[in-house]
């Protein structure tokens, strides 16, 4: 014997959706040429395999010096997945290029803040939105009291190969050895208290005043504010020393520590 469910009976919901901040690479194409982008990331991948393997990636049009019928933002697409990655969409560039690469598949995003929202969906009866929305300028944060700053993140335990520690809106402090294959992420400085032998990301939002900071620097890839450098491109760093980390102009620079 079987039983219907009653008419009355309320259904749960099937999915809800949230609004929420992730820390995205922003790839600024200083080349529109697809031709130029795509192998000189390649070659990145040969320099730090697995670095932005299937790692999603939002397209800056800002520095593009070309009309956007001259983008060919459809072959970009393409020859990105090609190679593992994962474009999501642009910031920046003229209304024009925005909608040119929306026709491609890439959205404008906007830059948001803000802690995770509901999402409302809209009636079944509203009307469709329009194809192209300019993205509006987000609000500048609010300072901080004098004195005031918010608590660093700190692990006190090595970080494996295949994790991923993100510290937002702050410094993260690692107590031991941050392992090859493994990466640390964060908005503020970095301070590793042991070996860095993977991937460091500091100075999320573009804050070019981070720095990495490491009892013992080895590592596959250090990043701030979106420069990086990898394992061979070091130079003359003191590879094994404690180090710190940080930009000068576009340049990263690598200091001995005491």
């Amino acid at each position: 014997m079987s039983f219907a469910p009653s008419p009355s009976t309320p259904r749960l919901e099937p999915f809800r959706l949230r609004g929420a901040n992730f820390n995205l690479l922003v790839m600024r194409l200083l080349d529109h040429r697809v031709e130029a982008v795509v192998p000189a990331l390649g070659d990145q991948f040969r320099r730090a395999p697995g670095f932005l393997r299937f790692a999603p990636i939002v397209v800056g049009l800002d520095d593009i010096q070309a009309r956007p019928h001259d983008v060919d933002f459809q072959g970009l697409v393409q020859q990105l997945r090609a190679i593992e990655i994962v474009p999501i969409g642009t910031v920046g560039g003229t209304p024009e290029m925005r909608v040119a690469a929306q026709g491609a598949g890439l959205p404008p995003l906007r830059m948001a803040g803000g802690r995770e929202e509901e999402v409302p969906l809209p009636p079944p009866s509203a009307a469709p939105p329009p194809v192209y929305h300019a993205p509006a300028p987000a609000p500048p944060p609010e300072p901080q009291p004098q004195g005031i700053a918010q608590a660093a993140m700190v692990i006190d335990q090595p970080v494996r190969a295949g994790q991923r520690i993100w510290a937002q809106g702050t410094d993260l402090i690692i107590v031991g050895t941050v392992n090859r294959g493994a990466e640390v992420i964060a908005d503020g400085n970095i301070h590793v208290y042991g070996r860095l032998l993977g991937r460091a990301i500091a100075g999320g939002q573009d804050n070019a005043e981070a720095r990495v900071f490491a009892m013992n620097f080895d590592p596959e890839l250090v990043s701030i504010a979106g420069y990086y450098a990898v394992r061979e491109g070091l130079g003359e760093a003191p590879i094994g020393k404690a180090v710190m980390a940080r930009l000068v102009g576009e340049h990263m620079r690598f200091d001995p520590l005491g």
